[in-house]
């Protein structure tokens, strides 16, 4: 541990004897260790994967354009990496923590993000990237708030909860990775945890009258969720860093690696109330629940929990038709959400991006346009920056489905700085996917 502390302390007079303590952007520091520990989230125990103890991880709280400094040291046996998601990590990917961008972290040392939350402002969570290390645990969520002086479009609420929200299997991540080395997929999962919880394993506590912000994101491995509290609405204001048009919705659905914000005001009668999460797209469908408790409450939950949609595909799309940005709100600058005024995109490229499952090798893996990743000996951004050839190849992986085979490659796809790039999403599965595009924002058009 001491090459920990001492790591973080060398970082800490780098930036003082560079001048940058107490500037404008603020400098957060965070030491983390990371650890495998009992954890019992279903009544089962399992190895967990744990940070400073902790499962979930330890939140982090920002304000906009902070810099955040995290000394993550690694005391598994195996290689580790924690990447970002939502954080956009503007031209500089060397701390996206993803295989490529990043080196993996070996047993026994530590590696220091430094990024800063540039212009940005909503609800993330941090993950683990490597090994299926997610289906352990390593996640945490993080908060982007508003500047003190900008404007945001509604009153402060009373309190602040993030939910993180996912199913969850039974099976230790080593043992899920062996099935897919195996060539099988994985198994339908063993139930849905809340903040790491089984059903009824969490209390909220609220006043009544009050209204209260909830931080919803979906960290699971492969299954939508559908969201909603007892008797309550839900007022939408946020979706991943954009304050949205403030519709009210009895639930949400939130596929995989999404986060919103709600507004729920505290407007029933003083009892205690159900939060449900339940599985979106499966047979059998799985639920947990956590409790809403209000402090003048005269009674316990009454009734069965409040059902939601299933396998309705036309209701989900719908709903995600229904999010709209709020063009008159500020974002992390003062300026409306809508003030900013591109003209007429001139997009030079469309770039077909189609998922499969294919078996390569004897093993299942999953593929893009018909490549299935493989990590070189060499990180791709030291390839890059060193120029050392022969590491990977540009255009090895081609703008559009081939139709063919699954194969293995260490795909690169080049792209220009500051072009306008069509990208269109294909699925031809039976199964819902989620793509997560690192470090980047889009425009949604169809």
């Amino acid at each position: 541990m001491r090459s920990l502390w001492w790591s973080l302390l060398v970082v800490q007079i780098l930036f003082l004897l560079l001048g940058f303590s107490n500037g404008e952007s603020p400098y957060r520091w965070y030491n983390w260790n990371i650890t495998y520990g009992d954890i019992y989230p279903l009544g089962v125990k399992q190895q967990g994967i744990l940070i400073n103890g902790q499962f979930p991880g330890p939140p982090i709280d920002s304000v906009t354009n902070d810099n955040l400094i995290i000394n993550v040291f690694n005391s598994l046996d195996e290689p580790f990496l924690l990447s970002w998601n939502g954080i956009q990590q503007r031209r500089n990917s060397w701390q996206d923590g993803v295989y490529g961008t990043n080196c993996p972290i070996p047993p026994g040392q530590n590696f220091t993000y430094v990024l800063q939350v540039k212009d940005q402002i909503g609800s993330f969570f941090y993950f683990p990237s490597l090994a299926m290390h997610k289906a352990a645990g390593g996640y945490g969520g993080i908060i982007i708030r508003s500047r003190p002086l900008i404007p945001v479009p509604f009153p402060p609420p009373t309190g602040d909860y993030t939910i993180l929200v996912g199913d969850w299997f039974k099976l230790n991540h080593t043992d899920l990775k062996a099935i897919l080395d195996g060539g099988n997929d994985l198994p339908f999962p063993d139930g849905i945890l809340v903040n790491g919880r089984g059903s009824n394993g969490l209390t909220f506590t609220v006043d009544q009258g009050r209204t209260y912000r909830f931080r919803i994101s979906n960290v699971g491995l492969t299954t939508a969720i559908n969201f909603r509290i007892q008797g309550h609405k839900m007022v939408l204001v946020e979706a991943e860093g954009t304050h949205t048009l403030q519709n009210t919705y009895e639930s949400l659905d939130i596929h995989l690696g999404q986060s919103y914000s709600v507004l729920v005001t505290m407007d029933q009668p003083g009892q205690d109330y159900y939060i449900v999460a339940s599985t979106r797209f499966t047979s059998p469908v799985l639920t947990a629940t956590s409790i809403l408790h209000y402090s003048n409450s005269a009674g316990g939950v009454s009734g069965p929990p409040p059902g939601g949609p299933t396998i309705e595909i036309d209701w989900s799309l719908n709903q995600a038709r229904s999010i709209r940005q709020n063009l008159t709100a500020s974002g992390p600058r003062p300026n409306p959400q809508g003030s900013y005024h591109y003209g007429l995109v001139n997009t030079t490229r469309t770039i077909r991006l189609a998922n499969s499952a294919p078996m390569i090798n004897g093993k299942k893996r999953y593929a893009v346009n018909s490549v299935s990743f493989i990590p070189a000996d060499t990180p791709l951004k030291l390839a890059d920056y060193f120029k050392i050839p022969g590491v990977f190849n540009l255009g090895s992986i081609q703008d559009y489905p081939t139709g063919g085979g699954g194969y293995l490659q260490t795909s690169v796809m080049a792209a220009d700085f500051r072009a306008y790039v069509e990208v269109v999403f294909e699925n031809p599965e039976d199964t819902v996917q989620s793509w997560h595009i690192d470090g980047h924002i889009f425009f949604v058009v169809g």
